[in-house]
């Protein structure tokens, strides 16, 4: 149960890979129900509303420090999980469980994190970044995402998406199986997005309408792992 300086890897890693992508996209957005199903087919779309470090699997660079770190002691973690979710409820014990079984767990720092995984993912999959998905993912959920791709390619489709932001996101599920960690976030993201077909037509979406999404996402990580990174296990669409 040790862990790389999630920090440090991630902003190093997600500046590399936000480099190459932002090349070709200013912002791209995936679907968010359970594979296989196309994550941007017949999604639900609302009017407008008014409006760093430890989660998900990430690239490695070469040379990355494996030194153990330093988490926060018991009482400042479980402090910080009954700030985030009620004393005494399935989701404030189950993370205490985690945290019980993963001294450098830092809930703060997992919620900050996923929420930077949630804008990558979503930006992967609109781009068909298949490289950047698979270290994100979890194989079931991978197959999902790439099937998907596939299909959309097959069609001659392309998404054009910008992801303008994350209105809200809060852990509504936490739990040790055995060993290992699993935590539910809802999250509510604002996008834009259109698909168009082969001529250019808009199939599906609208460039010009911000879209409220809600989507209910699964991270796990094994706590007796030396690798600290989180992946997404299971997603669904609110509706």
């Amino acid at each position: 149960m040790q862990f790389f300086d999630f920090g440090t890897i991630f902003f190093l890693v997600a500046a590399v890979v936000i480099f190459f992508q932002l090349r070709n996209v200013l912002g791209r957005r995936t679907g968010n129900e359970r594979p296989p199903f196309d994550p941007y087919s017949n999604r639900s779309r609302s009017a407008p509303a008014e409006t760093k470090d430890n989660v998900v699997s990430l690239p490695k660079r070469n040379g990355a420090s494996t030194a153990p770190q330093t988490g926060p002691d018991i009482e400042e973690s479980f402090a910080a999980i009954d700030a985030l979710t009620q004393p005494g409820t399935p989701v404030n014990e189950g993370l205490k469980a985690i945290r019980k079984a993963d001294p450098q767990f830092d809930v703060k720092k997992f919620l900050e994190g996923a929420k930077m995984a949630y804008e990558m993912i979503v930006m992967s999959f609109a781009d068909g970044d298949r490289r950047t998905l698979k270290n994100l993912l979890s194989k079931e959920v991978y197959e999902g995402f790439v099937a998907a791709i596939d299909e959309r390619e097959r069609q001659g489709q392309k998404i054009e998406s910008s992801f303008v932001g994350i209105d809200k996101a809060s852990i509504v599920g936490a739990e040790l199986k055995g060993t290992e960690a699993h935590i539910t976030l809802r999250i509510v993201s604002e996008l834009i997005s259109a698909t168009r077909d082969r001529g250019g037509e808009i199939v599906d979406g609208d460039p010009e309408t911000v879209a409220e999404v809600k989507d209910v996402w699964t991270f796990a990580r094994d706590t007796r792992s030396r690798d600290p990174n989180w992946k997404l296990v299971a997603t669904e669409a609110e509706d």
